[in-house]
């Protein structure tokens, strides 16, 4: 009995150490390195990437410079933002995964530009983008229609370049498609957020109402007790449009347009002034 006994005792004492032996194995092997996989759910999108060479076309088209500040809301593996920095710009971006975060951040050190490339983890829904002249994007239409108030509350002239996806209603002011090393998903398209000018603004030749859908502008333009109708777009703070066989051009300062008329050959300056 006593034999048995010790015998029990010899066993349970081995199984505990083999299994504290094994333990200890695992612990002392190192985690595998966070990978993120294509298609990866996401709060409210999947995890694409953008191919390399479209998101170089995209900052083309936006034109950034040193001077810029650059944006990407769901950054994912931070290819934007490095990018970006890359150029001599400052750049954020904001990615609700926390591995997702801490992948760019690696990445950005490893590119050298870790100190003008940095990355928020939070939503981007909640993001505050007022502060940026450029945002660099890839989501989808839902998102960017969630997101749409916030990029027409941004200055006139302000850049949003896209893989593309757009905003329900708003037409790209540019769009290039790219071939060679891209192979899917390589539109890339350009808005420039337009100055507001829907309303009613006086001119000295008489009262011109506007009616504005995102960059597209319509109305008429009431003179000599006649309604003329008036077609043109903006881009940024600069409008264009037609009266009639009058052209007009100008730059929309807050609540005054400044520019010129051209019209059977001559041109002549013109200034309005909001009705408010």
């Amino acid at each position: 009995m006593r034999a048995r006994l010790a015998s029990n005792l010899i066993v349970l004492c081995l199984s505990l150490v083999a299994v504290t032996a094994a333990s200890a194995q695992a612990t002392q092997q190192p985690a595998k390195p966070f990978e993120p996989q294509v298609g990866q759910a996401g709060k409210d999108v999947v995890w694409v990437p953008t191919p390399q060479p479209l998101v170089e076309k995209m900052l083309d088209m936006a034109k950034v410079t040193p001077q810029d500040f650059v944006m990407d809301l769901g950054s994912g593996d931070g290819r934007n933002i490095i990018a970006a920095a890359k150029r001599g710009a400052k750049a954020t971006g904001v990615e609700f995964n926390h591995d997702m975060v801490e992948l760019s951040r690696k990445q950005a050190a490893q590119a050298g530009v870790a100190d003008k490339a940095t990355f928020i983890e939070g939503d981007m829904y909640e993001a505050d983008i007022s502060k940026a002249t450029v945002l660099a994007l890839f989501l989808l239409p839902h998102n960017l229609n969630k997101l749409t108030p916030k990029f027409l509350a941004l200055p006139p002239g302000s850049r949003i370049v896209g893989n593309t996806f757009a905003p329900e209603g708003w037409a790209a002011d540019e769009s290039e498609t790219i071939s060679g090393d891209c192979t899917s998903w390589c539109t890339s398209l350009l808005w420039i957020v337009p100055a507001k000018v829907e309303g009613a603004w006086k001119l000295p030749a008489g009262e011109l109402t506007l009616k504005q859908e995102f960059q597209m502008i319509s109305g008429t333009l009431a003179s000599g007790g006649a309604n003329t109708a008036v077609s043109g777009k903006l881009r940024g703070d600069q409008i264009t449009f037609t009266a009639g066989s009058t052209e007009y051009t100008g730059q929309v300062k807050g609540d005054r347009i400044e520019g010129s008329a051209k019209s059977a050959g001559s041109t002549t300056s013109w200034v309005a002034s909001r009705v408010k």
